[in-house]
């Protein structure tokens, strides 16, 4: 099934007496299966499969104009026609969540919302490289924790434990760039327990930054539970600890 997204905004005057109710900045869901199966019965048994797509966005196209035209001429709104679009449920979002595409949908974080995410983390992360990382964490924490209690409602789990590890490599990625030389980062990773052979052989493997801070070595030093000690924002926790409570 497809749906007609039309996010709508109250005009500069009111709606006349005989206007039905709405809620302003709502979404407004048309279902299209009925018009979808009489355009597929009216074309034939043996094309019904082949229009079956077309028709229902040809009919979502209809829906959606008919609509604006009834928002627009009888409660006086104003229609965003950059954010109306007839697609799946999972193919839009609104305010930053979105669907995911199964039988019994669930509420995840759409995906432009987590780009966003990553885009201000790299933003807190840019300077981090003089700084020691409890000074670094402590900064990045209220991003996160802001961030994490707006996206409480969402049922999806996956998207947030892939952030926090990209998180968590982010940091290590701080650490290794600090290091610089073979010969400290050889002896932090013998600090943080790893053999000496281990630590000498993963100080020197010429790799860059990047790669070492996902690599098993830098993985086995600095486990989560070490940036948990440091005070570190966990999404995954957090929208689980705000989802219990309320």
């Amino acid at each position: 099934m497809r749906g007609v997204a039309v996010p709508c905004q109250p005009a500069s005057h009111k709606a006349t007496s005989s206007s039905r109710p709405s809620a302003p900045g709502g979404l407004v869901n048309w279902p299209l299966r009925s018009a979808a199966a009489v355009m597929a019965v009216r074309s034939g048994p043996g094309k019904a499969a082949s229009t079956a797509r077309i028709s229902v966005s040809v009919a979502g196209e209809r829906v959606m104009a008919s609509l604006t035209r009834f928002l627009a001429q009888r409660l006086k709104l104003t229609v965003n026609t950059a954010k109306s679009a007839v697609a799946a449920p999972w193919e839009r979002k609104f305010l930053g969540y979105s669907l995911t595409r199964h039988k019994a949908p669930r509420l995840r974080i759409a995906p432009t919302s987590l780009k966003r995410l990553e885009t201000r983390i790299r933003e807190v992360l840019k300077g981090a490289r003089g700084r020691s990382l409890r000074w670094t964490i402590t900064e990045l924490n209220p991003v996160l924790r802001g961030w994490a209690a707006y996206f409480k409602l969402t049922e999806a789990k996956r998207a947030l434990e892939e952030l926090d590890g990209w998180i968590r490599r982010q940091l290590r990625c701080i650490l290794w760039r600090q290091w610089k030389r073979p010969y400290t980062r050889a002896t932090n990773l013998m600090k943080a327990g790893l053999t000496e052979e281990q630590s000498w052989r993963s100080a020197t493997n010429q790799r860059g930054p990047w790669w070492n801070a996902g690599a098993s070595h830098m993985n086995a030093a600095f486990r989560k539970s070490f940036f948990d000690r440091l005070g570190l924002v966990s999404l995954l926790d957090t929208t689980q600890r705000l989802q219990r409570a309320s």
